[in-house]
């Protein structure tokens, strides 16, 4: 907790250390940053997740304002609410942005946090933490969604100054390395670019997709999430898994992807090509329990 207006979060959390050398280790840690409406339906899975490997994680949750609940003092997510500036947050609207960038704000203040993954409620991993450290912590990578769509707001481009080509959509749901957090909290010019009223829906999944292309971060981005999620069609949202859905297949093939990923080949074969899924019911949970030691190897 702390008592800091976004502003001051934010100029905060941009400071980095200008000596390279770091005068004691410090042993990096993977931030999971857990975007929610209130309560976390899976917590007991994360928990078994989590279990063991204290000192090599973070946990920050960003809930609405109006959410009053609490885990149990004995759960690794007690105590791990940060501030949300009495702002609610809705779907497609920009406070989503400001809430991503308060917990990655609120995440950098710890020096030993290397890596930063967004989560909701939703989410689980589909690995091990041993597997998913040594992935996260070891990648010169961060992955962020970005690809060309269309624009059906020429407006907004005339009077902004970004241009249609730069222009992207991908999904919210990022892996990053702390230079890329660091610019990402720090960056003013293009948040004053897409904040306010400008009509256009689903800015959480266009805002960093467009800052990876404007600040050049694309040499430095794969182009792609760590986190599964399904898009039937038609639909604006999700496909959603409960208890009936969950199998050992479907987890299996979640991991795998398409089987196109370039990286994590294990002897020519794909070890896995997303790290988390979503978007998994209140439901699922004994079912997802059952199959964790199985499947994810933990539990």
């Amino acid at each position: 907790m702390h008592n800091m207006t976004d502003e001051e979060l934010f100029w905060r959390a941009s400071m980095v250390p200008r000596v390279a050398r770091v005068p004691w280790r410090i042993v990096p840690k993977v931030a999971f940053l857990f975007l929610v409406r209130g309560d976390l339906p899976l917590r007991p899975l994360w928990e078994k997740f989590f279990a063991g490997h204290e000192g090599l994680y973070s946990i920050y949750v960003h809930a609405s304002p109006a959410y009053t609940g609490s885990p149990p003092a004995d759960s690794v997510f007690y105590g791990r609410m940060i501030p949300s500036q009495t702002q609610n947050t809705s779907w497609g609207d920009m406070n989503l942005v400001h809430a991503e960038r308060r917990l990655v704000a609120t995440a950098l203040l710890d020096l030993g946090n290397a890596r930063f993954a967004l989560l909701s409620e939703t989410c689980i991993p589909l690995l091990s933490f041993p597997a998913a450290y040594a992935f996260l912590t070891g990648s010169n990578a961060s992955f962020i969604d970005s690809f060309p769509t269309r624009a059906r707001h020429v407006p907004f481009f005339t009077e902004r100054n970004v241009s249609l080509a730069q222009w992207r959509k991908g999904s919210q749901w990022f892996e990053m390395d702390r230079p890329i957090a660091v610019e990402l909290v720090a960056e003013e010019r293009y948040m004053a670019v897409f904040r306010g009223d400008h009509g256009i829906g689903n800015m959480e999944e266009h805002y960093l997709p467009t800052l990876v292309t404007l600040l050049g971060w694309g040499a430095r981005a794969a182009n792609r999430t760590l986190t599964y999620v399904a898009w039937p069609r038609p639909g604006p949202h999700p496909a959603t898994y409960g208890v009936r859905d969950v199998t050992a297949e479907l987890l299996e093939g979640m991991r795998r992807g398409n089987g196109e990923c370039g990286y994590g080949r294990a002897g020519g074969a794909v070890e896995f090509c997303f790290m988390f899924s979503r978007k998994f019911s209140r439901d699922a949970l004994g079912k997802l329990l059952e199959l964790a030691p199985k499947v994810m190897g933990f539990g």
